[in-house]
């Protein structure tokens, strides 16, 4: 053999070393850890199908392990929605109470419908091991984190309307015969040539009334007036931070604005247990004018308090002034990696420095002593996201990009009144309708925030049809997404809650054995038939299962 040759084969077997290929092809090939891509693995699994999890981040669980420890589950006065949990959500929950040995109370609220959301919630390290336990229970289950999708634009390789493989950013290769699209960000559906929007529709698209631009809102708004202008009564000096500078815009009219992100802090007041809060590099103090203002006017801004076991928080937002950084989040589904990097680092830095501020700044305790005297007092778990320094590594992605097909969940489906009727369902969505503002801008002169819908008397529990889990036949007939619903902006205000995810993540499971065993796109699935297993694995489908 010449040299040319032996190079030749040395560089080949270098290659190969680099990007193993994946010789076998799955049967079910899930693309995103988040809570519906765990349980449709572990679904898949117990069938005994050969499932591959791919997360593109490094920790599986998505905000179940970022910081969401209390995921709206009988948390609200007015309803009990914790009966619809169900099928593996609920299994879920219950291996969590063995985790802090809380089983028995846990079944009690279970078994007599009591309500306590203390039961549900957990902190995320906790969530992590829990997770990390239950995948590991199947050897036909393989996990891949750190799996991001390339951005090559074949990285989604399709024949006769069915996806054959994706390549990953690592070069690797995967073969599967169903796909399931688990991202909220809808990545592998948009890669796929799948028809998708982001951000509101008009009301006028179909025909609801909460969508698009909203003229008058008093949820969540401004407790004060709050001047918008670097120089106070200037409009031509300028905008302070947070408040972007463009028109109103017309009522009803859609846009392509996302409800805003915030990262879910852990914080804790033990102080053996506690990361103090610190000023980002470049901290700037001019950063957090509209919150002085804020104070100057006599508003009262948010503290933390204890919500998760062991005296640790949940850190929400979703106050009139807080870290929900509305506006700030645009175009982010469509960003390349890089640049979504980016928009997390930015708003990591605006929360960091925001604590550091209300926790230290002079003025702010000369004008709310007992404010910062609270958040002075708290500071970052310890035994938190140990790998970020106390920090959750993603921020609460409320939304991204929502497939559109044929089948369209709307504000129809939610109405308590005359709804539109489902007789597919596979799941129960139970919480109304809940998007948060989507910017802040000037308004009358002072500052607004605009786009916040939730709550109120006219929405009921929706049951959530298995057609709105899927592409139109002609996009691709082996695809399912638990996760990026053909909904519109409002109506999936109502299903993104962490346990609806759990049980659509279970069911599309159960939706693609069916399609692999009769070899069928997933569109010609039989729904009795689906609707049969739904209920040997006890999911709810309606509300008199879930009030009886």
């Amino acid at each position: 053999m010449g040299k040319s040759g032996k190079i030749y084969i040395i560089a080949l077997l270098l290659l190969t070393c680099s990007f193993p290929l994946l010789a076998k092809t799955y049967d079910l090939v899930v693309y995103g850890g988040t809570p519906a891509g765990i349980t449709a693995s572990v679904q898949a699994a117990r069938l005994g199908r050969k499932v591959l999890l791919i997360e593109p981040s490094s920790h599986i669980g998505g905000m179940l392990v970022e910081g969401l420890g209390g995921s709206d589950i009988d948390n609200h006065a007015g309803f009990q929605n914790s009966p619809a949990v169900s099928g593996l959500g609920l299994e879920f929950y219950r291996r969590i109470a063995v985790a802090y040995n809380r089983q028995v109370y846990f079944e009690q609220v279970v078994s007599q419908r009591l309500k306590d959301p203390a039961v549900w919630r957990f902190e995320s390290h906790v969530a992590e091991r829990v997770i990390k336990e239950w995948l590991a229970e199947f050897p036909n289950l393989e996990v891949m984190p750190d799996g991001q999708l390339s951005e090559d634009h074949d990285a989604v390789i399709k024949i006769d309307r069915r996806i054959s493989s994706i390549t990953l950013k690592e070069g690797l290769k995967v073969s599967g015969r169903i796909f399931i699209d688990a991202t909220i960000e809808g990545d592998l559906l948009a890669a796929a040539g799948i028809p998708y929007t982001v951000g509101r529709e008009s009301n006028a698209t179909y025909g609801e009334t909460l969508n698009g631009i909203r003229t008058e809102n008093t949820y969540r708004q401004f407790e004060v007036l709050v001047d918008p202008y670097i120089i106070p009564g200037d409009p031509s000096s300028g905008l302070i931070p947070t408040i972007q500078d463009e028109p109103f815009g017309i009522r009803g009219e859609g846009d392509d604005r996302l409800q805003a992100y915030c990262f879910r802090v852990c914080l804790t007041q033990d102080p053996e247990n506690q990361l103090p809060f610190s000023a980002p590099q470049g901290y700037k103090r001019e950063t957090y004018e509209i919150y002085l203002r804020y104070l100057r006017e006599g508003g009262r801004l948010y503290t933390p308090r204890a919500n998760l076991p062991n005296g640790k928080t949940d850190l929400g937002a979703w106050h009139d002034l807080s870290h929900n950084l509305y506006g700030m989040n645009r175009g982010y589904p469509e960003l390349s990696i890089d640049d979504r990097q980016k928009m997390r680092e930015y708003h990591r830095e605006f929360t960091q420095g925001l604590f550091y501020f209300l926790a230290n700044d002079p003025e702010v305790g000369r004008l709310d002593p007992t404010l910062q005297k609270v958040w002075s007092s708290w500071g970052l778990a310890k035994d938190e996201f140990t790998d970020n320094a106390g920090w959750p590594r993603n921020f609460y992605v409320r939304d991204g990009r929502r497939m559109v097909s044929d089948y369209v969940i709307t504000e129809h489906h939610v109405r308590r009144d005359d709804p539109t009727p489902v007789s597919d369902p596979v799941a129960l969505a139970y919480w109304p309708p809940d998007v948060h503002h989507v910017r802040r801008i000037v308004k009358d002169g002072y500052a607004y925030n605009e786009g916040f819908v939730f709550g109120g008397d006219a929405w009921r529990p929706l049951p959530i049809s298995y057609k709105a889990l899927l592409p139109n036949a002609d996009a691709c007939e082996n695809l399912i997404t638990p996760t990026c619903l053909s909904s519109s902006h409002i109506a999936y205000g109502a299903i993104r809650i962490e346990w609806t995810f759990m049980v659509l993540g279970q069911a599309a499971a159960l939706m693609a054995d069916q399609a692999i065993e009769r070899k069928i796109p997933v569109q010609a699935l039989d729904y009795e038939r689906l609707r049969g297993r739904l209920s040997d694995n006890a999911i709810v489908l309606d509300l008199p299962q879930a009030i009886k």
